[in-house]
Protein backbone atom coordinates (compact mmCIF):
# COMPACT_ATOMS: atom_id res chain seq x y z
CA UNK A 1 0.00 0.00 0.00
CA UNK A 2 1.26 3.52 -1.35
CA UNK A 3 2.92 5.46 1.82
CA UNK A 4 0.01 8.62 1.21
CA UNK A 5 -2.83 5.58 1.63
CA UNK A 6 -0.97 4.83 4.84
CA UNK A 7 -0.80 8.10 5.92
CA UNK A 8 -4.85 9.12 5.07
CA UNK A 9 -5.75 5.52 6.91
CA UNK A 10 -3.64 6.71 9.97
CA UNK A 11 -5.30 9.74 9.69
CA UNK A 12 -8.84 7.89 10.35
CA UNK A 13 -7.89 6.12 12.62
CA UNK A 14 -6.60 8.66 14.48
CA UNK A 15 -10.01 10.31 14.58
CA UNK A 16 -11.50 7.46 15.57
CA UNK A 17 -13.34 6.53 11.78
CA UNK A 18 -15.27 3.35 11.85
CA UNK A 19 -15.74 0.51 9.42
CA UNK A 20 -12.19 1.38 7.64
CA UNK A 21 -12.06 -0.22 4.96
CA UNK A 22 -9.07 -0.01 1.90
CA UNK A 23 -9.72 -1.14 -1.70
CA UNK A 24 -7.46 -1.77 -4.02
CA UNK A 25 -9.15 -1.07 -7.51
CA UNK A 26 -5.76 -1.29 -9.65
CA UNK A 27 -7.05 -4.69 -10.96
CA UNK A 28 -10.49 -3.74 -10.75
CA UNK A 29 -10.76 -1.50 -14.12
CA UNK A 30 -10.98 1.55 -11.90
CA UNK A 31 -10.24 5.03 -12.45
CA UNK A 32 -8.28 5.27 -9.36
CA UNK A 33 -5.78 3.07 -7.93
CA UNK A 34 -7.37 2.57 -4.23
CA UNK A 35 -10.46 3.51 -1.93
CA UNK A 36 -9.88 4.27 1.56
CA UNK A 37 -13.84 3.95 2.75
CA UNK A 38 -14.80 4.72 6.52
CA UNK A 39 -17.63 5.88 8.51
CA UNK A 40 -17.85 8.68 11.12
CA UNK A 41 -20.95 8.77 13.73
CA UNK A 42 -22.07 12.58 12.85
CA UNK A 43 -21.59 15.29 10.86
CA UNK A 44 -19.13 17.12 13.25
CA UNK A 45 -16.47 13.91 13.48
CA UNK A 46 -16.81 13.27 9.21
CA UNK A 47 -15.04 16.66 8.71
CA UNK A 48 -12.60 16.18 11.60
CA UNK A 49 -11.42 12.90 10.09
CA UNK A 50 -11.71 14.47 6.27
CA UNK A 51 -10.02 17.40 7.93
CA UNK A 52 -7.18 15.30 9.43
CA UNK A 53 -6.43 13.53 6.66
CA UNK A 54 -5.96 16.70 4.47
CA UNK A 55 -3.64 17.68 7.42
CA UNK A 56 -1.66 14.43 7.25
CA UNK A 57 -1.28 14.96 3.71
CA UNK A 58 -0.67 18.50 3.31
CA UNK A 59 2.35 18.00 6.09
CA UNK A 60 3.89 15.44 3.16
CA UNK A 61 2.61 18.47 0.04
CA UNK A 62 -0.01 16.14 -1.21
CA UNK A 63 -3.71 18.07 -1.74
CA UNK A 64 -6.53 17.07 -3.05
CA UNK A 65 -7.20 17.65 -6.41
CA UNK A 66 -10.99 17.73 -5.89
CA UNK A 67 -13.36 17.98 -2.42
CA UNK A 68 -16.84 16.99 -2.53
CA UNK A 69 -19.48 17.13 -0.04
CA UNK A 70 -17.95 19.01 2.61
CA UNK A 71 -20.31 21.07 4.08
CA UNK A 72 -23.12 18.77 4.26
CA UNK A 73 -20.99 16.01 6.20
CA UNK A 74 -22.96 12.70 4.87
CA UNK A 75 -20.51 11.77 2.35
CA UNK A 76 -17.09 13.78 1.71
CA UNK A 77 -14.92 12.88 -0.97
CA UNK A 78 -11.40 13.42 -1.07
CA UNK A 79 -10.08 12.75 -4.62
CA UNK A 80 -5.97 12.49 -4.60
CA UNK A 81 -6.14 10.94 -8.16
CA UNK A 82 -3.63 8.03 -7.13
CA UNK A 83 -6.37 7.63 -4.52
CA UNK A 84 -9.74 8.25 -3.24
CA UNK A 85 -10.79 8.91 0.39
CA UNK A 86 -14.81 8.45 0.91
CA UNK A 87 -16.20 9.16 4.84
CA UNK A 88 -19.58 8.41 5.38
CA UNK A 89 -22.59 8.82 7.97
CA UNK A 90 -23.49 5.16 8.60
CA UNK A 91 -26.65 5.87 6.63
CA UNK A 92 -25.18 7.44 3.36
CA UNK A 93 -22.97 4.45 3.64
CA UNK A 94 -25.37 1.91 3.47
CA UNK A 95 -27.68 3.56 0.84
CA UNK A 96 -24.66 3.72 -1.63
CA UNK A 97 -22.96 0.62 -0.99
CA UNK A 98 -19.50 1.25 -2.08
CA UNK A 99 -17.94 -2.30 -1.09
CA UNK A 100 -20.70 -3.75 -3.02
CA UNK A 101 -20.56 -1.64 -6.20
CA UNK A 102 -16.43 -2.54 -5.97
CA UNK A 103 -16.62 -6.00 -4.90
CA UNK A 104 -14.37 -7.23 -7.88
CA UNK A 105 -11.69 -5.04 -5.87
CA UNK A 106 -9.52 -6.93 -3.15
CA UNK A 107 -9.93 -5.59 -0.09
CA UNK A 108 -6.76 -4.76 1.73
CA UNK A 109 -5.97 -6.58 5.02
CA UNK A 110 -5.63 -3.43 7.93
Amino acid sequence: MPKQVKLALAAAEDKKAEEITVLDLRQAGGFTDYFVICSGTNPRQIRAIADAVMEALRLEDVRPAHIEGYERSEWILLDYFDFVVHIFAPQTRLFYGLERLWANAEAVPL
